[in-house]
């Protein structure tokens, strides 16, 4: 690697075209990984491509003038100094935060790049040009840092609510509806037939994380998300399964209490809480009517609980 410092002022060029060309094609990266979720900060950063493409032109027209046709190949990393760039542009779908922070540091980073050059060139012509380079990367800083600010508009807003539904709650409520209601038999079962906690407690246990491997893994590969929107399909298999996981160790830690029959009406409490959630969340998320979702619930619920006492009792 070449020091900064060894560079000649047509190495200098050469190197800050090179660079414009690649922040270019990361802010179109930028831009075409944001256009469906975020479409009003996805225009901010195709206008910042199109600055970094005046950028390069004016460099270029400088460096024909200076130095001919012929332009070296110099490029970031064969110069010491310049920081590591962790490709998040590859990532989709792509975060915001993640995107602006990788923004400013490439304009912050460019900027000191670009004041360095200046104070290194002896042209007055390439100083001047470097000069004025270095200014117009403090203000797309500045605008990187304003992007993650962008009030959303209502439309924008309302496919955010639908993505984050598709993505996290449905996988979460099918996941919590069945980790609470699927697990009551065998719990209750086992709690009525052995009159054990412990013995209550393992079942317990083993019904809710054998769902949630079960239902993770039917989840995430149900759908690959390519077509519906909903998401990288380990991502929903995580929600889902950790949700059906939790869903059913709610009401299979009371029986941790020795004392079978004060498990039981604990469990039972507990129950009753998890059903009040699902049957929330359906109706803030899902639109569904209080009285479908509190009937729909807490009749499955109810069914299932019933089977478990009489298969245990039997």
């Amino acid at each position: 690697m070449r020091s900064f410092e060894s560079l000649s002022e047509k190495e200098i060029l050469a190197l800050a075209i090179s660079l414009e060309e690649e922040d270019a094609r990361i802010y179109d990266d930028f831009t075409e990984g944001l256009r469906e979720n975020h479409p009003e900060q996805a225009e901010q950063f195709a206008k910042m491509r199109r600055d970094e493409d005046s950028h390069r032109h004016r460099l270029l027209n400088l460096y024909r003038k200076r130095f001919g046709e012929h332009i070296p190949l110099i490029r970031r990393e064969d110069v010491r100094g310049f920081v590591r760039r962790r490709p998040v542009w590859l990532a989709r779908p792509l975060g915001l935060k993640a995107v602006q922070k990788a923004a400013e540091v490439m304009e912050l980073e460019t900027k000191r790049f670009y004041e360095a050059a200046a104070r290194h060139a002896t042209d007055a012509g390439v100083r001047q040009l470097l000069g004025d380079l270095a200014e117009e990367e403090r203000h797309h800083a500045q605008t990187a840092e304003q992007i993650s600010r962008i009030k959303l508009s209502e439309e924008e807003s309302a496919r955010q609510k639908r993505l984050f539904i598709l993505q996290v709650i449905q996988p979460g409520l099918a996941g919590l509806m069945d980790g609470s209601v699927s697990t009551l038999a065998p719990l209750f079962a086992a709690a009525f037939a052995t009159h054990n906690s412990w013995d209550a407690f393992r079942v317990g246990l083993a019904a809710s994380i054998g769902a949630g491997i079960s239902m993770g893994f039917a989840e995430a590969l149900s759908d690959d998300g390519s077509l519906t929107g909903r998401g990288h399909p380990w991502a929903r298999g995580s929600v889902c399964g950790a949700m059906t996981a939790l869903g059913g160790l709610g009401h299979s830690l009371p029986y941790l209490i020795p004392d079978v029959r004060t498990a039981t009406w604990i469990a039972v409490s507990v129950v009753l809480v998890e059903l009040g959630v699902i049957a929330w969340v359906r109706r803030k998320f899902m639109d569904t009517p209080w009285s479908s979702a509190v009937v729909q619930v807490v009749l499955g619920g109810l069914l299932v609980f019933l089977v478990g006492i009489l298969i245990g009792n039997s």
